[in-house]
């Protein structure tokens, strides 16, 4: 496949070092195998020399064809020259930070994060691992600049943020981060490669729980890493392998695979049904704000415009209720499951305080602005007029 092709060529056929078979499959198959029989012994030979690209393995944990082709195609995705796809989102973020961070080293993060990446930063690598970790508000590039200082060895983004919607600049951020000698991790989840892709903007590398939108179907958990720098990739490919060994298995690589053929497609989707659902609920009479970026509302949304290339399928939202209100809200609707996780084909409704965001403490949660009265919608592919239909539904049973 040409390097220079389409992105949605690459998200059906990329798969980079696609060896010859006895048939040639069009679906790149689930590579089951533990371990690999090898021709001779080699003294000279190590696990660094091994190339799966030319058909060489030995084992599973190492390398593995399945995985492989999947690293691929994420890696020409993102735009990056690197990618190792891990056993969850959570596990790509640690050995992230592992990678670019030492004991007493320094951490500046967007201070609204996923709630299990925050308790990560400062449960383990905080308490645990003597990392000085400060959270900032990110949506304002000066106060990343604040924050660095010669320790810092990483900064870490998410944009759009989960629950929020907030986004950071990471072209500027990138050149502060940069200034201070520190390395730009961006979790690009809730976006995906085909609405931002942040080396292009100057990060070093990238995050994604494939779980939710490569995958899109919520049937395998996984993450990956890609990044162009060589020396991260390295770092970051030893903890997966050998420091961690915390891989996607081949099965959940060959879903993933299978999901990402149809991610621009379903992308277009959840977008529009999204931007839909953001305009109703911004006219309602008992909805007192709509986070998303696609809303001319949104603060943030010239920004978004910019960096981004289009607004997604996630949203927020405010109801004029109290938790009891919020609970009737919530089991009113029969479109929207009541599920953690997002981006699969499905609509899913989300209630941050008690659930994504629970391990935070209730004053942390309202420093940021998740309120009781929070609710976040992973928008689906079905018919919009029927998920309009159940919100109204909804919001009508707290009348």
């Amino acid at each position: 496949m040409p390097p220079d092709s389409h992105f949605d060529t690459r998200s059906v056929t990329h798969g980079g070092g696609r060896q010859p078979m006895v048939a040639e499959d069009v679906v790149v198959p689930i590579h089951l195998t533990s371990t690999y029989a090898v021709d001779d012994i080699d003294p000279d030979a190590s696990l660094e020399d091994l190339d799966p690209d030319a058909g060489e393995y030995l084992y599973s944990r190492l390398s593995n064809p399945t995985r492989n082709a999947l690293e691929h195609r994420l890696a020409s995705l993102e735009g990056g020259q690197h990618a190792m796809a891990f056993a969850s989102g959570t596990s790509a973020i640690v050995a992230t930070v592992m990678a670019c961070v030492e004991p007493g080293g320094h951490v500046v993060a967007f201070e609204d994060l996923y709630g299990g990446t925050k308790t990560m930063l400062t449960r383990l690598f905080e308490a645990r691992l003597g990392v000085d970790v400060s959270f900032v508000d990110a949506r304002d590039p000066a106060a990343v600049a604040s924050a660095l200082s010669a320790e810092t060895s990483l900064v870490w983004m998410e944009t759009p943020t989960n629950p929020l919607m907030r986004l950071c600049d990471v072209e500027a951020i990138a050149e502060l981060a940069h200034d201070a000698g520190a390395v730009l991790g961006v979790d690009n989840t809730f976006a995906s490669p085909v609405l931002q892709r942040p080396l292009e903007l100057g990060a070093d590398l990238v995050v994604h729980s494939t779980t939710k939108y490569l995958n899109g179907h919520s049937d395998s958990v996984g993450g990956a890493v890609v990044t162009d720098d060589a020396c991260l990739a390295d770092e970051i490919g030893f903890l997966q392998q050998v420091g961690m060994g915390n891989v996607l298995s081949p099965f959940d690589s060959f879903l993933t695979l299978r999901g990402i053929k149809t991610l621009p497609l379903r992308m277009e989707r959840h977008e529009a049904n999204a931007r839909a659902i953001a305009a109703f609920l911004a006219d309602h009479p008992r909805v007192t704000d709509v986070h998303y970026p696609g809303l001319p509302s949104h603060p943030q949304h010239d920004l978004a415009a910019r960096q981004m290339d289009g607004f997604g399928g996630m949203l927020s939202f405010e109801v004029d209720a109290d938790l009891e209100g919020v609970t009737t809200f919530l089991g009113s609707l029969s479109a929207f499951p009541l599920a953690v996780s997002l981006g699969g084909v499905e609509s899913l409704v989300e209630h941050p305080a008690t659930m994504t965001h629970s391990p935070l403490s209730p004053d942390d949660r309202a420093a940021l602005g998740i309120t009781d009265a929070l609710v976040r919608l992973s928008v689906g592919v079905e018919n919009v007029e029927d998920l309009i239909a159940d919100l109204d539904t909804g919001l009508a049973a707290l009348r």
